[in-house]
């Protein structure tokens, strides 16, 4: 039976990531088997934890999953763990819905653990014990079972805060981290750069463990989280390899749920891994998956690339099934313009991207699906979500699309998931769950373009 912490905030921002990356590397140091959960739609804090951890970390989501989903994800990968870290989003009781239903409270309640308050003491002193208090009398049914001081200004502040919870509430400190620049990961988009883009991201996990190891009391901090994670038996995969889906993975590319690849591999799929900015041609496949990322940072590498660039175009124009998301869809386009330097990409999407200071589309989406959707009978209507600091020029006024945007913006504020070819291109990120079974459907896909 597994172990399991839930760490969430009083707001964003308060370097609850950096707190439970550390974490995760400082219970892998004590050859404990940790496992990693994030709650919402996010890829790049992922990227960090599964690194700190050792393994895949899964993502928890009101929105695209079931409860039921979201209580079986948890089980199935929490049980095989010594200890389960989840890392909430946004604040504790922060939501959708101003009734609550959706945050991370309800996310501690459904999963039956206690949380770990991280609290950004930066100016505060006295004012954090009607803070926790509040955090901790606002909803009865969440067990606050500590508080980590994060980002502590010295000893006297320490000691400030330590004296204040400790009177006015009966909350245990079980760490005080001081604020360090060793402790900043470099940020954007407000939100971190991407591990996989870090050369130097093992060096910072490797810092921020001895911190929280030198003052996190880990052994408190298990204690407080008394809930154990259910066994469920272990799910076994006999399924025989019968297609091969030739994915993008490195420093552009990297945005890709681990349970979406794990649905690829059940259903038959073997997944070979290429790097776009140095693999000269596809590898040997049956389909293409190009996820998101940040091709934007790397527009010199990818474009100096022409061998790989000329392959792709020819090979999606001869008819390769194509699935591309967001970063995807702008390696796919004619070019991309980023800080007034244009550089030419694939060119199989007749469309020009342009990166813009503000995002275009940021949240969550509806999408319902066209009549010309390839892949046969998908659902009515699909909960998933976009993140682009980009907008799509010069889209070629014949262009098909594949859904019809009801939330969100998409390509065009109307239509997402352009089609040519046999190619389904989105600025949305799908999520393989009960209401979309994206991945079944692409894999029919392939199977039928074969015949």
């Amino acid at each position: 039976m597994s172990s399991s912490i839930y760490l969430s905030a009083a707001h964003k921002s308060s370097g609850k990531t950096v707190v439970s990356l550390g974490l995760c590397a400082a219970f892998k140091a004590q050859s404990l088997n940790v496992q990693a959960f994030k709650k919402g739609p996010d890829y790049i804090d992922p990227i960090w934890l599964s690194q700190a951890s050792g393994n895949p970390c899964y993502n928890l989501d009101f929105y695209n999953m079931s409860e039921s989903e979201i209580i079986a994800l948890y089980r199935q990968y929490a049980s095989q763990s010594d200890i389960a870290i989840i890392e909430g989003n946004k604040g504790l009781y922060d939501g959708m819905s101003v009734t609550g239903g959706d945050a991370n409270a309800d996310m501690a309640k459904l999963l039956d653990t206690s949380v770990i308050l991280v609290v950004d003491a930066t100016g505060i002193t006295r004012g954090v014990a009607p803070l926790v208090s509040g955090y901790q009398a606002f909803d009865k049914d969440v067990i606050i079972a500590g508080v980590i001081l994060n980002k502590v200004a010295g000893e006297r502040h320490e000691s400030k805060l330590v004296q204040a919870i400790e009177h006015y509430t009966d909350i245990p400190i079980v760490g005080a981290i001081r604020r360090s620049k060793e402790l900043i990961i470099d940020e954007r988009h407000q939100g971190l750069m991407p591990a996989n883009e870090t050369p130097e991201s093992q060096n910072f996990i490797d810092r921020a463990a001895e911190h929280i190891t030198d003052q996190v009391d880990l052994s408190a901090l298990v204690i407080s989280n008394k809930a154990k994670v259910k066994s469920l038996p272990p799910i076994v995969n006999n399924a025989t390899k019968t297609l091969t889906v030739a994915v993008a993975k490195d420093s552009a590319f990297g945005f890709y749920y681990p349970d979406d690849l794990n649905a690829f591999e059940s259903l038959g799929v073997d997944l070979v891994y290429f790097d776009a900015l140095a693999d000269k041609q596809l590898p040997k496949a049956d389909a293409l998956f190009i996820g998101g990322g940040f091709p934007e940072m790397q527009l010199d590498a990818l474009s100096e690339n022409q061998s790989l660039l000329s392959d792709i175009k020819i090979k999606i124009e001869a008819g390769l099934p194509t699935y591309a998301e967001c970063g995807g869809l702008m390696y796919l386009s004619r070019q991309i313009t980023h800080q007034g330097k244009t550089h030419k990409m694939v060119g199989v999407i007749k469309a020009d991207t342009l990166m813009t200071p503000k995002p275009i589309g940021r949240g969550y989406v509806q999408l319902a699906p066209t009549e010309q959707h390839p892949w046969g009978k998908v659902s009515e209507k699909i909960y998933a979500h976009e993140f682009h600091y980009s907008k799509l020029e010069n889209i070629d006024p014949k262009t098909h699309y594949a859904y019809e945007v009801l939330r969100g913006v998409g390509v065009d504020n109307k239509h997402d998931g352009i089609l040519t070819h046999n190619l389904l291109a989105t600025y949305s990120h799908l999520r393989n769950v009960g209401g979309n079974h994206w991945v079944e459907q692409f894999v029919n896909f392939i199977k039928d373009k074969q015949t």
